[in-house]
């Protein structure tokens, strides 16, 4: 049980607040790179900011305040140039650091005073990385962006997905590290709404055990008829620092977008068999995905991370951890509560937090721990597989995705064709 003034310093993200400061040390995810081939420009909210992303004609990112700093117009109505933003309003055009490049009346009128030397508007560095594009909202210098083992395998069929869920950020992490919930909330609570309540129950979680590692954190679990043996144990899955769950084959970033709303970003990841290899995608699509049934208003319930998104919003906007009663699954975040204050106040002392990346050497591939390592990174004959562990087969060849709702069916054909699957439209 927190207190309120304990609760607010970890769900305020914005300038200046403990938490907000700590996650502006990372590099955070916001966008596909396919979105603006779509629209140049896009207005985004990101940690309770207001700004306009656009990519110009140069193929320049560029990251700006939502307002320009002449008379405040709404940037996001601009239009790229072959370098930079132009404002709608009066044609004032910025680049990618936030500088005026022209003023085009300021410059008629009064060409000896250079006005637009004087002006800037804030803007963030934007890097595009494995599909997404990544923005830096803290002090220089940036660190580098992750490359996380994944983003380097070949021969995988990629897809982004993006749900926009309405609470806020810390009570969607604080699910990135409970093992118990996937219990109840994924398999028992999956055969309840598919009128399966009467028959065999799954394996209970009988033990459960955290660790903290330079990257977030290892959870690991035992299972009614599992051994300590086995890689759910003696490897188990990652709660990523500072905001991601990563599971071994899929990211999952819980990104603020203020203090009442959360961008989930999806990063998956299927293996295609050797059977089918070499393949190559030109580009990582992405789509949004529904978390609300619009025929009764309800929140979708089919999907794994939909059921998730049910357990987050059902504690309110932001959770009342005054109110809450911790027991023995929650030690995990016990401990990342821990941690993420210990970091804030090491940020807040002008220190710098875990988990950052500077060595470009080491940023080549950073590796993290991951079941069936060997079948992702080396891939797989399904038919042997199949002959060997249908479980596994059908682990690594899904027929459905099964994380998110409203897959469009121009992904889902591509994927299955990329699987060697047939076509069933």
């Amino acid at each position: 049980m927190l207190t309120e003034e304990q609760n607010q310093a970890f769900t305020q993200v914005g300038p200046g607040t403990l938490m907000g400061e700590l996650l502006r040390r990372y590099w955070m995810p916001f966008a596909a790179e396919t979105e603006l081939d779509e629209a140049p420009v896009k207005a985004v909210r990101l940690l309770g900011e207001d700004l306009t992303l656009y990519r110009d004609k140069s193929g320049t990112y560029g990251l700006l305040d939502k307002h320009c700093p002449h008379r405040r117009a709404d940037m996001s109505y601009g239009w790229v140039e072959e370098c930079g933003l132009r404002c709608s309003y009066h044609g004032w055009l910025f680049g990618e650091r936030g500088q005026c490049l022209q003023q085009p009346f300021e410059e008629i009128a009064h060409p000896e005073a250079r006005f637009k030397d004087r002006i800037h508007v804030k803007a963030y560095p934007v890097e595009a990385k494995a599909g997404l594009l990544w923005a830096y909202l803290g002090p220089e210098p940036a660190p580098l962006v992750p490359t996380w083992e994944p983003f380097t395998w070949k021969n995988g069929f990629k897809q982004i997905v993006f749900s926009e869920i309405p609470c806020n950020w810390f009570q969607c992490q604080e699910n990135s590290i409970d093992p118990v919930h996937f219990e109840w909330l994924h398999t028992n609570w999956s055969r309840v709404l598919k009128g399966q309540a009467d028959g065999p129950r799954p394996p209970t979680h009988l033990r459960v055990g955290f660790d903290e590692f330079e990257y977030g954190f290892q959870y690991r679990r035992i299972l009614e008829g599992q051994a300590e043996t086995d890689e759910l144990w003696t490897i188990g899955r990652v709660c990523l620092w500072p905001n991601a769950l990563f599971t071994g084959s899929h990211f999952e970033w819980r990104v603020p977008i203020d203090d009442h709303n959360t961008l989930s970003v999806g990063w998956f990841f299927n293996r295609v068999p050797r059977e089918h290899e070499p393949f190559e995608q030109e580009k990582i699509p992405h789509w949004y995905s529904p978390i609300k049934d619009p025929r009764t208003g309800r929140w979708i319930t089919s999907h794994v991370m939909n059921q998730d998104f049910v357990g987050w919003v059902g504690q309110g906007c932001i959770a009342d951890r005054t109110q809450e009663h911790l027991g023995e699954s929650d030690r995990g975040i016990i401990m990342m509560r821990r941690a993420m204050l210990e970091q804030a106040d090491i940020v807040a002392e002008g220190g710098e937090p875990k988990g950052l990346v500077r060595d470009p050497a080491q940023n080549e591939c950073i590796r993290l721990p991951i079941i069936n390592h060997d079948y992702w990174e080396q891939g797989f004959s399904i038919e042997q597989l199949r002959k060997e562990n249908p479980a596994l087969a059908a682990l690594f060849q899904p027929k459905e995705f099964v994380f998110q709702a409203g897959q469009p069916e121009e992904i889902r054909q591509a994927y299955r064709r990329a699987m060697g699957m047939p076509d069933d439209a």
